[in-house]
Formats: C-alpha cells, structure tokens, sequence
C-alpha cells in the first residue's frame, strides 16, 4: 500500500491530508488559514506563521494516520489561484503573502481591463485585481519598498512546493490562470510583462513546470519540522480548480466541476477557449485542454460571516453544548422549503463580478421577519450567485451538463445540496471524501509515480457517493425567486455606487 499526502493551501481553511493509492482518505489535518486585514480590503497571510502552522498539520496528520513517514510516497501541494507570494532576490521571504480574497487593485484592473483587447489574443484572459501582474502593478505603484527587492514571483501553492523543497518554480495551471501565459506559445511572453507596466518582473517568474512532474524532494530540514522522510517525492501540484475538477472527477464538458467555498467557481474541461464576450476566464487544465471558468467571490464563505453576524450567541451555546451550529441548521433545512421565507439575499460580502461597488444586502425584511428566514436567505442567495454562472458557462457550451460535481464546504450539508439540485434544475453528485481537492492531488501523485494517465489515475481513485435529483415543485418556486433575484440585480446596478459614497462620509 503507497500512501500520499496533499497539502492543500485554501483561502479559508488550510489542509493536510493522506490518501491510499485507492483514493480513499485515511487522514486529515486543518486550521483556519491565518488572515490579516490591518487595513480594510487587504487580506493577507505572515508567512512565517503561516509555514509554521503548515508543518504542525503535516505532522499531526502523519500520526493521525498511524502510519511511518517513509510509506508516503509522493507529495503535492495545492494551493488558492491568484492572490500573490514572493521571495527576495535571495530567494527569502520578506513580506506578507495576499490571499485571492484581496481587494485593493481592483480600481487598477478595471483600468486594465478596459485596453483588454490588446493582450486577449494571447492571455485569453479577463483581467481581476489578484491576479499576480495586476497585483505587482499595484506594488509599483504604492509600495516601491516592497516591489524593489522582488527576487521570485509565486502562487500560493508555488510558495508550499518551495517551503518543501527550496526549488523555485511556477505550476502551468497557476501561471495560465494568473495571466503569466500566452496560450499561442505556452509560455511567458514579453508583451504580457509589458502590458502591465512590469517589464522588471520578467526576470522574477520562475521556470514552469508540470502538475504531476517530480520537482524536488523533501529537505532535511523540512523533514525535522513536519516528520516527513528526507527525500521525498514533491510533485508540481495543481491550482485548486483543478485539484478539485479532477478530484471529483470531471474530465470532460459533459459534467460540470462546482466548488462551494470560499468562492464561486464554475468550471468545466473544454478543447476551445471561452471568447472574450461571455466574460469568462480560461486557464489550462492538467491534460493542456482549457478549463473554462465563470467565478466571484460570493459562495460558502458569505454563510460563515453571516453566521458569525446573526447568530453567534447560538454558535456559543452550541459550543459549551460540544455541538455544531451546522448541526442544528441541517434540521432546520430539512424541515423548511423554498417557501418558508420570501427574502432575497445578495452573498457579495467579498465582492462579486457585477461591479466593484456592489455590496451584500436582504432585500423583503419585515418587522416579522426572523434570523431564521435570514439565514435560509443566505443558502438560497449562494446558490442563486451559482446559477448565474452556470447559466452563463452553458450559453458558452451550448447545452447543460448531464450533472454537476459539488465539492466545498457547502457539501457537508445534505440538504443544501438539494437546495442546489432544486436552483440549479440539474443532478448534483457529490464524492466519497471530503477533501476533494487534496484527492486531486493525490492523483498527480498516483501519476508521478505510476506513470498512468489521467484517465486512468482518476479512474482508480475518485467514487461518486451520492446524487441528488431536482424537485420539480420546489424549482417552480425558485424560478420565481430568482427572477426577482435577477430583476434585483438589474434595478441595483445603477443605485452601488451612490451607497458607496455613504461610506466615505
């Protein structure tokens, strides 16, 4: 039996977790991902703090598992996209990594965004504020202290590999999804590097390398800080969107990948690029085919603020009780409908993709209106944020997929899952395991050692657990929902940036 381990660097939750070569998960490992927000729409991580947390989890995981360190075979990290991790011109770290939650270039990207045209044709790429070059344009700008030492240019994934095996280097996947590629050559180009205004960082972007590709091993001293055996095996890893693709194993357009967690991503494999009028992102995929993405920041990540907002005197009583608020809040979604409330909820807490000033907000409260309306508000409101794009993503595609993956945190609720299979009006499967993504990279692990194909890899190690067919009669009632969620958006988009000059008063 060959054990692997995937660690697996989110923006909410960060994971240790081994598999067996069968897929099946034997050990898990989590904390919060430690975030800082000194100043209001800049989330950032302490990287040493950060490591340090990494390496506990890596070595509680190992003995959780029972098993010797010399039996995991292969390494991968997986990491959140975007956002953006540096090292020095010594190869050292020197400042605080940035989370893909981040909000503090998006006036620049939009400027970016606007003269999109003249790079399409090489990045096919929308332009976000974290992604790696609008961030660095936005170092340029404000922190020339920071921008001038930059030695090495990483994603958050990149920076784990690195912290594993003192080898600098960017994955494909990450890089394409960063705007660093030029899908016509397959590797950077000087006129993306131009574009943004960073001419100086062509030297900072690391050699690339492949998902399942051996990079290094394990040092001796990362092997005294985590348990892991001097030597190991370190594979390139994946972004998280395809971590989580493959682990739940969506290899083609006939199954859409969904994962509900921090944000919303919606994605599936395609041997063409999205054009640039369907605003959609593209990035590459493990096999080199496109992975097709329509995402925002409005998912799973909104219920948790909500919950911390409206009802943390339950989640303090469900805590001296060694419950879980989720617990009581899966009854109590079992036992409601589409009908039980007629509020509407926007999940833009973290942003969304119709306008940076758009805000979170209920729309229907009442005087009887109670927490408990709110917060299925809040579950319906998340799903609706994924409707949209997968509306979009089939507009794209030409057809709805014959079934949706989940993975994400929403995926530990059974009856939020049928809340999407109802919204969404199309079978939801979710798979054996909880920790999708680090299943994704296990696979990459299984190939860096086997030699097997994707194809086959995935085969062996990914099981589908449960299907959850649509209800026709609670969809009839969220079409009806969400065509007001819809006119809501319409009626909005003129009214975000007036409420936004209330908080500068």
């Amino acid at each position: 039996m060959s054990y692997f381990l995937s660690v697996d660097y989110g923006g909410t939750n960060t994971k240790a977790i081994i598999f067996d070569d069968k897929g099946r998960q034997i050990a898990v490992s989590a904390f919060a991902t430690l975030k800082i927000e000194e100043v209001s729409g800049q989330r950032e991580v302490d990287l040493a703090e950060t490591w340090k947390a990494i390496s506990n989890a890596i070595k509680t995981v190992i003995k959780k598992a029972g098993i010797a360190s010399d039996e995991i075979s292969a390494v991968a990290c997986i990491g959140h996209g975007k956002g953006l991790y540096l090292l020095d011109k010594n190869g050292q770290e020197f400042t605080r990594g940035i989370l893909s939650t981040d909000g503090r270039a998006q006036e620049l990207a939009q400027r970016f965004e606007e003269k999109v045209d003249q790079i399409w044709p090489l990045t096919q790429q929308h332009i976000v504020g974290v992604q790696n070059p609008v961030l660095l344009a936005w170092l340029k700008e404000n922190r020339a202290d920071i921008y001038q030492q930059i030695g090495a240019v990483l994603s958050a994934k990149d920076y784990v590999r690195f912290k594993l095996t003192g080898r600098i280097n960017q994955e494909f996947g990450d890089a394409s999804g960063n705007h660093w590629i030029n899908f016509q050559t397959g590797t950077y180009d000087d006129k993306i590097f131009d574009f943004f205004g960073i001419p100086e960082m062509r030297e900072a972007l690391p050699e690339l390398v492949d998902y399942a590709e051996i990079v290094g091993g394990v040092s001796e001293e990362v092997a005294d800080q985590t348990g892991l055996a001097v030597g190991t095996p370190v594979v390139g890893g994946l972004f998280d969107i395809d971590a989580c693709a493959i682990g739940s194993g969506v290899l083609d357009d006939e199954t859409f990948s969904v994962i509900a967690g921090t944000w919303n991503i919606n994605t599936y494999p395609s041997k063409t690029a999205a054009g640039q009028a369907s605003g959609q992102m593209n990035s590459y995929f493990p096999n080199r085919d496109f992975l097709v993405e329509a995402s925002s920041p409005t998912s799973a990540g909104n219920l948790d603020a909500m919950l911390k907002m409206l009802m943390s005197e339950e989640i303090k009583n469900a805590k001296e009780a060694d419950q879980s608020i989720y617990d009581s809040l899966e009854v109590f979604l079992e036992e409601t409908d589409a009908a039980y409330q007629p509020l509407i909820f926007f999940p833009f807490l973290y942003g969304s993709t119709i306008g940076q000033d758009a805000s979170a907000c209920f729309f229907g409260l009442k005087t009887s209106s109670s927490k408990s309306q709110m917060i299925r508000a809040v579950y319906e409101g998340i799903a609706f944020a994924h409707r949209q794009h997968i509306e979009d993503l089939i507009e794209t595609r030409g057809q709805k997929p014959n079934s949706i993956r989940l993975t994400g945190g929403a995926t530990n609720s059974r009856a939020w899952m049928q809340i999407f299979a109802d919204i969404l009006q199309t079978p939801i499967e979710t798979v054996e395991g909880t920790e999708l993504g680090g299943l994704g990279g296990a696979i990459a692990c299984l190939q860096a050692k086997s030699g097997l194909s994707l194809e086959e890899a995935t085969a062996d190690m990914v099981r589908v657990k449960e299907r959850f067919e649509p209800n026709l009669s609670e969809a009839a009632v969220y079409d009806k929902k969400y065509k007001v969620y819809k006119d809501l958006l319409t009626a909005m988009d003129p009214i975000w940036q007036s409420l936004q000059v209330l908080e500068n008063l």
